[in-house]
């Protein structure tokens, strides 16, 4: 036989196989990784379609929280998982594209180690503010940002975050320079916000919303793309400061060199899932939006996010050792 027929014949076993292995696929339980803690937006996404596709397969679908690391220790344990479609971890797309150029050291490459799957969902950060700050929309902020250079603090949930970056990105679009106080997490700088110890913050709408509503601060603009259907009177950001978006996706991956067949047959699943409208009500009770992708078009979106979190990053001089 020659080369180029052993080849061939080579090639069409292959596909064979793999074709054969996405028919049986599942044949035992899958773990999807969190790489947050419980209860939070990711997780109960997650857990909304780990339910759906442990219904639809027949095999138990199980949710492992891994919080750590900025949520990158999640991501790294999932990147040096076998690649037999039997891990996959619900990222941060937006966070972890942020690591890729903000720590000096990351266990993993976000496009080399990690195959995408399927876009999860959108869930988005409000900026808001104390009460008592004498601005209350996005032009009147970067106005007395202005008019007070590296006065005004921002809180934000940890150095090397979303919430870190957007708040750059704000300033360096909007032209002015603020102070940044970094805290573990959304919780303790929403604490030193209601006081008033600092009095800005980009922080998630579940955890803001319900002081939004009971008038403890105040929601100046949507990080997002659009306004957030949990918030539909608030408008968003780039309505006034044209071209700020920073959508918070959450994504579904695989280690790399998982079979193909088995990535496409997740990500159809997924798609399927987030369309129904039961999933998109629950997403929406945390202020997010259900957003599936093919493979490809999520791929598109990881290359966009680290290139444009990466030229942030490099402006704000933020590097995490």
């Amino acid at each position: 036989m020659s080369k180029r027929l052993a080849w061939i014949f080579a090639t069409m076993l292959a596909a064979g196989c793999s074709g054969a292995l996405a028919q049986k696929y599942p044949t035992k339980p899958v773990r999807i990784i969190v790489p947050f803690p419980p209860v939070g937006a990711a997780d109960l996404l997650t857990r909304t379609i780990g339910q759906k596709l442990t219904e639809a397969w027949g095999q138990q679908v199980l949710v492992d929280n891994r919080p750590g690391v900025g949520g990158n220790l999640g991501v790294e344990l999932a990147a040096k998982a076998p690649p037999d479609g039997y891990t996959g971890v619900m990222a941060a797309v937006t966070t972890n594209a942020i690591g890729m150029s903000t720590y000096a050291r990351l266990g993993y490459h976000l496009e080399r180690d990690l195959a995408p799957v399927s876009l999860g969902g959108n869930i988005p950060h409000v900026l808001v503010a104390h009460p008592n700050l004498p601005a209350r929309t996005v032009k009147e902020v970067i106005a007395l940002g202005k008019s007070r250079p590296g006065d005004i603090a921002f809180a934000s949930q940890g150095q090397g975050t979303l919430s870190h970056l957007e708040q750059e990105m704000f300033k360096q679009m909007g032209g002015f320079t603020a102070l940044h106080v970094p805290y573990k997490g959304s919780a303790p700088g929403l604490s030193d916000l209601l006081p008033g110890n600092v009095q800005l913050f980009f922080d998630s709408i579940p955890s803001s919303l319900p002081h939004v509503k009971a008038g403890r601060v105040r929601a100046i603009g949507v990080a997002s793309s659009k306004r957030s259907p949990a918030m539909p009177d608030v408008a968003a950001i780039s309505e006034s400061l044209k071209g700020f978006e920073a959508d918070n996706w959450f994504a579904l991956l695989m280690p790399a060199g998982t079979p193909r067949d088995v990535i496409s047959k997740v990500s159809v699943e997924v798609r399927k899932i987030l369309d129904m409208q039961d999933v998109k009500a629950r997403l929406l009770t945390q202020g997010g939006v259900a957003a599936g992708s093919t493979p490809e078009q999520l791929a598109e979106r990881i290359k966009a996010d680290i290139a444009k979190w990466g030229k942030v990053a490099r402006t704000a001089k933020i590097r995490i050792e």
